[in-house]
């Protein structure tokens, strides 16, 4: 026993075990898992196409026995199994898998729903048009064979594929350590790329994105932006967010309906249907009457959700994308072998290994075409020769006395070579007409001009990229088709809650003490004069309603303090309670100090910020415009929107457009007017400017901004008012002392509102 243990080498177990497994892992990587950047074939998908081709099962003749086609390729090729050579090729059929189907199968070969294929002993195949393509000029020398698992076949290493297989089908595989995820792409675009891409190999990839503007799914559906599809061809890698296509059909009565008619790449639609169905069970989508899957070979897919005629269609289509794989992420993870490397690679890159790839391919074939033309040329100089001297030669073959003398006699007489000889040996004797030399003749001469062009082809790189250019537009006008995915602008972020809320018309009471609340709008209905009205706050002992601001829950409200202070909320986040509640404190939403009071709120769309601005005033006269836009982003703890001595206080902030006139009343009864854009555009945290002249004892009470026949209201603290028309206030400067408005007294008291 000790003897046999010390007849072996001692090796390092754990050294051992590194080795091992780095071998392990460069073979999935490289045999297995991953695609090579030329054709875009991993080896099972490159060996079953290989086999179909070699034995005849192209396009043009009849199916064959999908077992046979796999007996083949694992007998010569592929020793994994006979099911991964099966599934493989499934794949490769389903037009729901492969933008461009490689292989035409007849018989069951799985659905989008999950069912597997029949057995192969069911089903039949052959290749389809296109995967002609891939295999077109593979025996002209275009490509390298190599020994096969036993040696005893030989096998190509890479196909000549003659378009982007790689962009236009896509490829995924799982290797060790790393995996591939690339999406199909559109043939047209791919090709219109590479053609570009080949008169200028500077081009950017913004440009190519000109052409390539995203993938291409099989099951179409559409993409929601562009960003995920920017980065991964820029990098290689990136995400992006696939949504179903849905429509929303009236059926009557108030009802609507969601009908599904393309769903996302790669989804199983009958667990999408399971789960729509669970959601609906278990009540977490409400409003689902009746779910069918009406999908047919005829109409495609079609999916059918019936909705209660209370429920918002756009919400329960916003909750299904969030909650089920109706809208899903792609995971671009462009990984290939580039000279038996992984590397992960961008559209560029891409593009440049393929054309790279066409380069050699193109200049194998032409230097194989250039030698056949140059030895049929060869063979038709020597039977012009045995043409012009043709008594001699049938003398001197009936003289010899067996055909290697006749052979030789021929090549010492006329200096033929021995190919040359022969051929006249072989020459039949109706080939010695006049007009049998004339052929020759015009042969030789169009094989002359053939050999000539092909010289240039191999001398002129920019001759060669024509030919390709060429032969790519073939395929592009033969196969390519319209673009089934639709782009659609949005973001790739996940669906806010907003996308889940109606969006309906609300009424927000803000209170002296800083109680807020909701209340739909149709709360305050419509009454006939000298009705009673409707109640809608309670408020305790001192308070009462100070801001009322109608909006919608998806606009949202800016909220600026005395303090000089804004914050901002949605609709939708302000509680909606009864109109017998008093509200909840701002506090509870808002990080505002208890000494801080709300001075304005402003409702703002979001897509009405541009050309905006909003104008401050503070109590001592300071004034300030800034651009709407500038508090498009505040987050929780709210940010400074003007600043101003300890002694001010922000009074009132309005909206305006640049086009109107403003005005300031004092406490003492004087008003000011001047036009807004006396007030230069300022930032967020600017001071502001004088707006009004005031005097010790006095302050703002109030800002407004004038539109055209408005009359001027002012409110003294006794309860008496005044209107005047706007047009008997003259337009001054910014910073003057402003006129009277009204004459106080002791009995009707100081100015607090206009």
């Amino acid at each position: 026993m000790s003897d046999n243990i010390e007849n072996h080498p001692q090796i390092n177990i754990s050294k051992e075990m590194r080795t091992s497994f780095l071998d392990y892992a460069m073979s999935v990587i490289v045999s297995r898992a991953l695609p090579d950047v030329r054709d875009g074939m991993k080896p099972v998908h490159r060996r079953i196409l290989y086999g179909m081709h070699d034995n005849g099962m192209t396009s043009d003749k009849s199916f064959k026995k999908s077992a046979r086609i796999v007996g083949d390729v694992m007998g010569k090729y592929h020793p994994h199994g006979d099911f991964s050579i099966y599934d493989a090729m499934v794949r490769m059929a389903q037009p729901f898998s492969y933008r461009y189907p490689l292989v035409e199968g007849q018989g069951n070969f799985g659905s989008m729903d999950g069912d597997g294929a029949a057995a192969m002993r069911y089903t039949e195949a052959k290749m389809s048009k296109i995967s002609m393509e891939l295999m077109r000029d593979i025996n002209k020398d275009t490509i390298d064979f190599t020994d096969n698992y036993d040696g005893n076949e030989r096998e190509p290493v890479v196909l000549p594929a003659r378009f982007p297989n790689l962009l236009v089908n896509g490829s995924s595989g799982i290797a060790v350590g790393m995996a591939t995820n690339i999406p199909p792409h559109n043939l047209t675009e791919v090709i219109n790329a590479v053609l570009d891409f080949s008169k200028n190999p500077d081009i950017t990839t913004a440009e190519l994105m000109e052409h390539v503007k995203g993938p291409d799914f099989p099951t179409a559906g559409l993409i929601v932006g562009k960003s995920g599809i920017r980065k991964a061809y820029e990098t290689g890698r990136g995400a992006i967010l696939m949504r179903a296509r849905c429509e929303i059909e009236d059926m009557g009565k108030g009802k609507e309906r969601i009908k599904i008619t393309e769903i996302p790449y790669q989804v199983n639609k009958a667990k999408l249907v399971e789960k729509i169905y669970e959601l609906a069970r278990d009540k977490k989508i409400e409003g689902i009457t009746d779910l069918r899957d009406e999908t047919s070979l005829k109409e495609g897919v079609k999916i059918i959700i019936e909705l209660r005629a209370d429920k918002n269609a756009n919400v329960i289509l916003n909750n299904l994308y969030k909650l089920t794989p109706l809208q899903t992420s792609f995971g671009v993870n462009t990984l290939a072998l580039v000279d038996g490397q992984p590397r992960v690679l961008g559209l560029k890159d891409t593009l440049y290994h393929y054309l790279e790839h066409q380069k050699v391919v193109l200049r194998r074939r032409t230097a194989f075409e250039l030698k056949r033309a140059q030895d049929r040329a060869h063979i038709l100089e020597g039977l012009m020769i045995a043409l012009d001297n043709i008594d001699e030669i049938i003398a001197l073959i009936r003289a010899s006395a067996n055909d290697q003398e006749a052979k030789d006699g021929l090549m010492k007489k006329f200096d033929l070579s021995e190919r040359q000889a022969q051929a006249i040996l072989d020459m039949r004797l109706r080939r010695l007409t006049g007009l049998e030399r004339d052929k020759i003749q015009e042969e030789y001469n169009e094989l002359m001009k053939l050999i000539e062009e092909l010289k240039a082809i191999l001398a002129d790189e920019e001759k060669l990229l024509e030919v390709i250019r060429e032969e790519l537009i073939e395929i592009r006008d033969k196969y390519g088709d319209e673009r089934r995915t639709e782009i659609v602008m949005g973001s790739v972020m996940d669906i806010e809650d907003e996308d889940l809320i109606p969006e309906e018309a609300i009424v927000v009471t803000l209170s002296h003490n800083n109680y807020i609340k909701r209340l739909p709008s149709d709360t305050y209905r419509a009454q006939n004069r000298g009705g009673r009205g409707v109640q809608g706050m309670n408020t305790v002992e001192d308070d009462f309603v100070s801001q009322i601001v109608s909006m919608s829950t998806h606009d949202y409200i800016l909220f600026f303090t005395n303090k000089g202070r804004v914050y901002r909320l949605k609709g939708y986040e302000i509680p909606e309670l009864s109109r017998q509640s008093k509200g909840i404190p701002i506090v509870n939403m808002l990080e505002v100090d208890k000494d801080e009071k709300i001075s304005t709120m402003i409702s703002v769309k979001d897509k009405k910020i541009e050309h905006q601005t909003l104008f401050f005033a503070t109590k001592k006269g300071i004034v300030k415009r800034t651009a709407l836009k500038d508090f498009e982003r505040i987050n929780k703890n709210g940010k400074i929107a003007i600043n101003f001595k300890e002694d001010d206080e922000l009074l009132a902030v309005r909206l305006t457009d640049g086009t109107k006139d403003v005005i300031l009343g004092t406490n003492n009864g004087l008003l000011t007017r001047f036009d807004e854009n006396d007030i230069r555009i300022m930032g967020r945290t600017a001071a502001g400017v004088r707006g009004i002249r005031l005097r010790e004892d006095d302050e703002v009470v109030g800002l407004d901004v004038l539109t055209e026949d408005k009359d001027i209201l002012v409110i003294t603290d006794k309860g008496y008012g005044k209107i005047t028309p706007e047009e008997q206030y003259r337009v001054s400067r910014r910073g003057g002392r402003g006129v009277k408005t009204a004459t106080l007294t002791e009995r009707n008291g100081q100015l607090v509102y206009i």
